[in-house]
């Protein structure tokens, strides 16, 4: 990897993580390298841009994460390319995407200048509907019913198949996500460099286990209102008989690993 342009980010709110980015702000700038941070992280010699969102607009080399999953999360859904991202714990609960804690920082850094790391591409999906493309998610998207009184009938199609059900809601994970909501309500783990979906029911009134799909579009009707999720941070809506497609996104998301490894996200979670 050919490091020059560096962002770096901050878990929202946490004062111990945006003290981490400044610290490593000022490390990374006295090595020459050209650094961004997101206001309100404010850093002598480092540029600043005012979200997220302005970071799309910078052809970065590295991002650098310094909070929890919901902070990697939150950066990779305003990355529409695949620019590498090193993810660091600091203050999150369990960091299952995090790669170090903050005492391997400087080390990490000589890894990367060094060229001795592993880029880990992961599968992302994007939501679609009526003609409206949302931002892409990396774990899941969730589509549930508004009426919380009435259940409502699903019809989700994939390839030339069609499930129909009534059900709360559906979910569709990428194996990223597998280890995240969609394993809570009873999902399989998969390996996270498959490419493909999990389509899991939530609630439905008969038996209807999960069913993994090659990574192409799925389409599905609700026969109410219903919500879409995007990984739990971002939620958008879909009326009555209205298709809502999922597809895998064109850009991967790209995590730097110092060592190349599966099942990472199983060892986070003590199997």
């Amino acid at each position: 990897m050919k490091i020059n342009k560096i962002a770096i980010v901050s878990k929202l709110g946490s004062k111990k993580a945006e003290k981490a980015v400044k610290g490593i702000a000022t490390k990374l700038l006295k090595q020459k390298f050209k650094v961004y941070t997101v206001s309100p992280v404010l850093v002598d010699g480092a540029k600043t841009v005012n979200s997220l969102e302005d970071l799309r607009e910078i052809k970065l080399d590295l991002v650098i994460t310094f909070g929890g999953d919901g902070t990697t999360l939150r950066t990779f859904r305003n990355l529409e390319n695949e620019t590498p991202l090193l993810t660091i714990n600091v203050g999150g609960n369990r960091g299952i995407f995090s790669e170090i804690n903050l005492d391997e920082i400087d080390n990490a850094i000589q890894h990367i200048k060094k060229n001795k790391v592993w880029l880990d591409k992961r599968t992302r999906v994007v939501a679609s509907c009526n003609g409206k493309q949302f931002q892409p998610a990396l774990n899941e998207i969730y589509i549930n019913r508004k009426n919380l009184t009435k259940t409502a009938e699903f019809e989700i199609k994939f390839q030339n198949d069609i499930v129909k059900q009534r059900m709360d809601g559906v979910m569709i994970s990428t194996s990223s996500g597998s280890t995240g909501h969609s394993l809570s309500i009873g999902g399989p783990i998969l390996h996270e460099s498959l490419d493909v979906l999990i389509i899991t029911p939530v609630a439905p009134v008969h038996r209807l286990p999960s069913i993994v799909v090659p990574d192409e579009k799925v389409e599905i009707r609700c026969s109410h209102d219903c919500n879409i999720a995007m990984d739990a941070q971002v939620i958008k809506s879909a009326g009555f008989g209205e298709i809502i497609t999922i597809k895998k996104y064109k850009k991967q998301a790209v995590f730097v690993r110092l060592k190349k490894k599966g099942l990472r996200q199983m060892t986070k979670l003590g199997f």
